[in-house]
């Protein structure tokens, strides 16, 4: 069976493809449109498709649009009760009407495709299947779904058995873990359904003032779901204008919520856990991209395992109402390999690149030897490699590295990429090493969703990964899925001690991650980096010894 999956209906559209059951790609069209999130959350944006996406993941697996058995499309219009609190008076039903529509502007971007085998998949069932479906282990598994909103709901708990889903309950709106957040995120001068990490990064810099008031207004229910009353948050902090001053009590504001939000999110495990008995928890939603959060789940709550999906978000719907409907037809599918599932090159296709540029570079006989001892020299390292990941994490095929024993390497990278200094950076590091520099987080930890805590002997060797609150948000690199990335480590480690090095998307602030050798090229030509690692060639910056 073959199946499109398509996330169109709110932001960050996407496709993914599935044949017999494997997942062959899956991939976010900001990647190729280069507009980050794909387009703007609005409903009179709905109309707009991940066709670039769509086309290529097609043309990965040699398919033509006609080849296809269905299409997956995350949101079902049916589900949408006209006049329901917490939708969108005065445009609503231009969303919807677009969404009834989806199939035909399916056929009018994907031409040769039969409208008639598009199947509308409930967006929190798609969220669902992402990772209820996609998780990387045999058996039933319960699962979590919090997210901004679906059709009427903005979440869902349940559980799979044989690869079939039973709701256990749903909230539905105005009640909206998500929403709520993204309020606080807007109010404190971010750009909503976009910078809520930004949210989760600021608090930790601050105690939780107000967290008795935030337990009025947001709490669990019996019936597991959740009650999130109005908040006054001028009343709590001045609303701050876009770049605009960051005080002590933003910072305040925003660890209040995000206490009270792990709080609730406990709630809602333990009463999912008892209903079901589970052992394994899998979660998604774009909540679940919340790595304090997920960490609380892991370390406090009742379920021996934790799995999120790598893309949480509604990205991630492209791929679960795709498993959906292969689980729904009584077909076998496969877990997800991985996060790579995105475009790649070849090295004879990057030479071709390099050379149109007329960019002078060199060919290693290793590259990740020539990484790791430019990255012991303290250079900045943009590293190209592979197939791009699907989902918002840089794991180690679009990634700007560097050292992580030094501090003002924090400031430098934040600089190179032109962000906010609260903002922390992440750690890969060896899998067989990371159990004695990093606590209390699962190990492993391949999709970087928890954070770990610091071992005390570690915080002084390797500043510059360490957050204000001293933990860091973990990456682990197996050699047996990433050998390059394994040998590069293991060549740093052998010349510093250290098995680790500073991770962090390759982008600059407001783009999306690059993508193909193009971006790649654009990246490095307009950002402080010293040495581009591209397929098995090296650019090095004017003047960078090499």
């Amino acid at each position: 069976m073959r199946v499109l999956g398509i996330n169109a209906i709110f932001h960050d559209p996407a496709a993914a493809l599935v044949v017999d059951g494997d997942i062959v790609a899956a991939a976010e069209e900001e990647r190729f449109s280069r507009r980050k999130h794909g387009k703007r959350p609005v409903p009179f944006s709905a109309w707009e498709l991940p066709e670039q996406a769509a086309r290529w993941c097609l043309n990965r697996a040699g398919l033509e649009p006609g080849d296809l058995d269905a299409v997956a499309y995350s949101y079902d219009p049916d589900l949408v009760e006209p006049g329901q609190p917490g939708l969108d008076e005065r445009w609503e039903d231009l969303r919807t009407t677009y969404a009834r529509r989806a199939p035909h502007f399916l056929a009018t971007a994907l031409p040769g495709l039969d409208p008639e085998i598009v199947r509308f998949v409930p967006h929190h069932v798609a969220h669902a299947g992402s990772t209820g479906l996609a998780a990387p282990f045999d058996g039933d598994c319960a699962v979590l779904v919090a997210d901004g909103r679906g059709e009427c709901a903005s979440h869902l708990a349940g559980s799979y058995r044989r690869h079939r889903l039973e709701i256990l309950t749903a909230q539905g709106l105005p009640h909206s873990l998500g929403l709520m957040y993204e309020e606080l995120t807007e109010h404190l001068g971010f750009r909503r359904s976009s910078d809520e990490y930004k949210v989760m990064a600021l608090a930790s810099y601050a105690e939780p003032r107000h967290l008795d008031l935030m337990r009025e207004h947001l709490y669990a229910t019996e019936d597991g779901g959740f009650v999130v009353h109005p908040i006054d948050w001028a009343t709590l902090a001045k609303r701050r204008d876009a770049g605009g001053e960051m005080t002590e009590e933003h910072a305040e504001l925003a660890a209040s919520v995000q206490v009270r939000l792990e709080e609730v999110l406990l709630d809602l495990v333990r009463w999912l856990h008892d209903r079901t008995g589970q052992r394994r928890l899998t979660m998604a939603g774009g909540v679940a991209l919340n790595c304090v959060a997920n960490t609380r789940i892991f370390a406090e709550g009742p379920f021996d395992e934790v799995w999120v999906q790598p893309a949480a978000g509604d990205a991630g719907t492209a791929l679960g109402a795709a498993l959906q409907v292969v689980a729904d037809a009584g077909e076998p599918a496969a877990a997800m390999p991985g996060a790579a599932l995105g475009r790649e090159w070849t090295d004879e296709e990057i030479r071709g690149y390099l050379d149109r540029a007329k960019i002078r570079y060199s060919e290693p006989a290793d590259v990740a030897v020539e990484v790791a001892e430019a990255l012991a020299d303290d250079l900045i390292v943009a590293w190209f490699q592979g197939r791009s990941e699907y989902g918002p994490r840089a794991l180690g095929r679009r990634s700007l590295l560097a050292n992580p024993s030094l501090p003002e390497n924090l400031h430098r990278l934040n600089e190179v990429k032109g962000r906010e200094q609260f903002r922390p950076i992440a750690p890969m590091v060896l899998l067989d090493r990371a159990a004695e520099m990093f606590d209390r987080g699962p190990i492993p930890s391949p999709y970087m969703l928890f954070v770990h805590d610091v071992r005390p002997e570690w915080t002084d060797r390797i500043p510059a990964v360490v957050h204000v609150d001293g933990t860091a948000r973990v990456q682990t690199v197996d050699p047996a899925t990433e050998p390059l990335l394994a040998r590069m480590l293991t060549e740093f480690d052998r010349r510093t001690g250290l098995p680790v090095v500073v991770n962090t998307s390759l982008n600059t602030a407001g783009r999306p991650m690059v993508d193909d050798p193009r971006d790649a090229l654009e990246c490095f030509g307009s950002a402080p980096v010293d040495l581009l690692a591209i397929g098995r060639f090296v650019v090095r910056r004017a003047g960078v010894a090499g």
